[in-house]
């Protein structure tokens, strides 16, 4: 029974992400919704400037949000206490993806954000394709499109 629970509760979240999707505000006021990026894929990466292995991923989601016109690359600041740190560390990391202020009302549109770096990925459909707990790579990031990809053809 609790494997059924278990398994109810996974399909729930998963058909409740494809149908809803989620609703951020940015830092520049601008709304990003799932529903907007029909054709691209879409990396929300949920993320804190006090997180090591958060500020190791963030040259690869910036590059590959500079080089690949296919990635949209939402980051979700999970820093609650000032505002104005994190736009310091976006400014000096020269991060030129959205930026969203986050908390456990914003992460929870997606699921129970427990770990940083926490990674959302969405297929170009705008289904939910992977989640990856703990730091990626642009090489990750990009094998992982290239086999899906394929696997679609």
């Amino acid at each position: 029974m609790k494997k059924l629970s278990v398994l109810s509760c996974a399909l729930l979240l998963m058909f409740s992400v494809q149908v809803y999707g989620f609703q951020f505000q940015d830092t520049t006021g601008k709304i990003h919704k799932l529903e907007d990026y029909k054709g691209r894929w879409v990396l929300v990466n949920f993320w804190a400037t006090w997180c090591p292995p958060c500020l190791k991923e963030i040259p690869d989601l910036i590059s590959l949000s500079k080089d690949r016109k296919d990635i949209i690359v939402i980051g979700v600041a999970m820093d609650s206490d000032d505002p104005r740190i994190v736009m310091e560390f976006v400014q000096s990391m020269a991060i030129n993806y959205p930026i969203v202020f986050g908390n456990r009302k914003i992460a929870a549109q997606l699921d129970d954000v427990s770990l940083l770096p926490s990674t959302y990925f969405y297929d170009p459909e705008g289904n939910p394709a992977a989640r990856q707990q703990g730091i990626i790579s642009r090489e990750s990031i990009e094998n992982f499109i290239d086999l899906k990809s394929a696997e679609r053809k």
